[in-house]
C-alpha cells in the first residue's frame, strides 16, 4: 500500500484555483513501477490561456506524455496548474515549453513531450510540440527521433 505522502490537493474538499501561472501547485508521488518503462498520458481539451499582446483568450488542447522515473505528477495538482494559465499571457509556443520545463524540474522524467493544439484566431491554428529525453540515456535519442518525425503525417484541419 502506498505510504501517505504530503499531497495537499488530492482528496481536498475545497479546491483553490490560482488566478495566475502557478507551478507551485504541482505535486508528485512515488512511482511504484520504477523497474518498468511506460508512458503516462494526460489530455486537457479545455485549456485556456491569454494572448500576451491582446489579452484575448486562446483555447486549445494540451497533451502531455511522459516516461516517469522515481516521481510522477499527481493529476489533480496538474489540473490546477493547467487551470492557472487561464489568466496568464504567453504565446502558444512558450506555453508548451514552459509546461514541459516545469514538469522536468518537478519530477525529472526519463522522457516527456508536450503538444498544444490551439483553436484558430485570425484564421490560423498553431500546434506547437516540444520534447525532452534525459541526456546520456536512450531517451535522448528517442526525443531527437520523435522531434524529427513528429509531424510526418499532419492531420487534415477541418474541424477547428
Amino acid at each position: 500500500m502506498r505510504e501517505k505522502e504530503s499531497l495537499t490537493k488530492l482528496g481536498s474538499a475545497v479546491t483553490k484555483y490560482p488566478f495566475d501561472y502557478s507551478p507551485e501547485s504541482l505535486e508528485t508521488f512515488e512511482n511504484l513501477n520504477q523497474e518498468n518503462d511506460y508512458f503516462v498520458k494526460f489530455n486537457c481539451p479545455e485549456f485556456t490561456s491569454l494572448c500576451p499582446i491582446t489579452g484575448q483568450p486562446d483555447f486549445g488542447t494540451i497533451t502531455i506524455s511522459y516516461v516517469p522515473d522515481k516521481r510522477m505528477v499527481e493529476s489533480k495538482s496538474l489540473k490546477i496548474y493547467l487551470f492557472s494559465y487561464r489568466n496568464h499571457g504567453d504565446f502558444h509556443e512558450d506555453v508548451v515549453n514552459k509546461i514541459m520545463k516545469d514538469l522536468i524540474k518537478l519530477m525529472d522524467p526519463k522522457y516527456i513531450e508536450v503538444t498544444g493544439k490551439f483553436l484558430p484566431r485570425g484564421g490560423i491554428s498553431i500546434d506547437p510540440y516540444c520534447n525532452y529525453g534525459r541526456k546520456g540515456t536512450r531517451w535522448e535519442a528517442v526525443a531527437l527521433d520523435r522531434l524529427e518525425h513528429h509531424d510526418m503525417y499532419p492531420e487534415k484541419v477541418d474541424n477547428r
